[in-house]
């Protein structure tokens, strides 16, 4: 009786076996007759990685001194931006507050300086035509350094 009962057990996992067998088989033709690169030929062409944008520490960061003085601005404003007089960085370097003086149109909008909100938004942007001057050298300095 016992043997009766394996060679039951034995025949239906064989079946079972062949059976998937079949169906791997099958699956496996055909989709070898319709490869997605028959039928769209841009499947094949790997599309770039989008850049990451960076929030306002991580484009002050490349910049001298932090970006202190120099101005930055959401990508999507127009006109505004931000000169930058105070960064608090946390200990991972990437996030932190920041203060800094509105500019509109290049002109000082107001003359103390605020805490910059959506510091940690990544939208933010470098502008260099606002960047920091340098001070205006007197002509005393100039008149020195051509007498040496």
């Amino acid at each position: 009786m016992a043997a009766t009962l394996m060679n039951r057990a034995i025949s239906r996992t064989e079946t079972v076996g062949a059976f998937r067998l079949s169906l791997n088989l099958l699956r496996n033709f055909s989709a070898a007759a319709a490869s997605p690169s028959a039928e769209n030929p841009s499947c094949d062409q790997i599309k770039p990685k989008r850049r990451k944008k960076k929030n306002l520490i991580e484009v002050a960061q490349f910049l001298p001194n932090w970006g202190i003085g120099y101005h930055m601005a959401k990508a999507h404003w127009n006109g505004v931006s931000y000169e930058i007089t105070k960064i608090n960085l946390y200990k991972d370097g990437r996030h932190g507050k920041a203060w800094g003086i509105v500019h509109k149109d290049g002109l000082p909008a107001a003359e103390a300086p605020k805490k910059i909100s959506g510091v940690h938004k990544r939208c933010w942007k470098y502008i260099p035509n606002l960047s920091k001057t340098t001070p205006a050298t007197s002509p005393a300095t100039t008149a020195e350094v051509q007498a040496a």
